[in-house]
């Protein structure tokens, strides 16, 4: 009698529909920068994808729950790639940061309400602070840095400073003519050191400082990565 074939293990099964789902965020990433949140539909993604319809409402219910995941996808690879740059005071971390966001259009389009890529998304409500993210982490690490005497404490309200400081140059290449924009860098470089101007207390960075910034990342790192792993019906944590 000839054996019957061995089932895939649940966790090799679970392997290929995680697979799956990131090849389905490409596509989406991919159709949404080309033709913007409103004309891309399940659809569009489906077929580039070489999936079924129906696969993908196996993932998410919803385009926007679709998108969701999306997002939080380059969350996650930013914050990834902004601690592997090794920041260690918040006003590097902040430079790498908008470094990083830079890269990715995505993120930059929904830190600015870019209503060609979102569409709709944008016209239900305004963009605000919280689309950094920072969060009660950023409060917990903005505390230890006072302790330490690398941040001042006044004024106070250094979210919203920072805030500003990033929209503002994140901002400014569609505010200026082609031939006036800096380039990217240059305009990480000035987040940094305007950040740095508006809060530093002129110490040397010290190791615990560095320490503090180190935790704060990983911090914000695992806080994504969950998210994601919502998004995704993961339970196993998604690098």
């Amino acid at each position: 009698m000839r054996p019957s074939p061995r089932r895939p293990s649940s966790s090799w099964r679970r392997w290929g529909e995680l697979e799956r789902a990131h090849r389905i965020l490409d596509v989406a990433a991919e159709l949404i920068l080309r033709w913007g949140y409103d004309k891309t539909t399940i659809d569009d993604v489906a077929k580039r994808a070489g999936v079924a319809k129906g696969t993908i409402y196996l993932h998410w219910k919803t385009r926007d729950e679709l998108f969701a995941a999306l997002l939080r996808r380059e969350r996650v690879r930013m914050l990834e790639d902004v601690r592997a740059s090794e920041p260690a005071t918040v006003s590097e971390l902040f430079g790498r940061f908008v470094s990083t966001l830079l890269r990715r259009p995505l993120l930059r389009a929904v830190l600015m309400g870019d209503s060609e890529v979102l569409g709709k998304l944008t016209r239900g409500k305004r963009q605000s602070t919280t689309a950094l993210g920072l969060g009660g982490a950023f409060d917990t690490y903005l505390k230890r840095l006072i302790e330490l005497g690398a941040v001042r404490a006044e004024p106070g309200d250094h979210a919203t400073v920072i805030s500003s400081i990033v929209y503002g140059f994140v901002a400014l290449p569609d505010m200026l003519p082609e031939e006036e924009r800096l380039p990217d860098e240059r305009i990480a470089e000035l987040v940094a050191d305007t950040i740095s101007r508006a809060m530093d207390t002129g110490r040397p960075p010290s190791a615990a400082v560095a320490r503090a910034t180190r935790d704060f990342i990983e911090a914000m790192v695992e806080i994504a990565r969950h998210k994601l792993a919502d998004s995704l019906g993961a339970k196993e944590r998604v690098t």
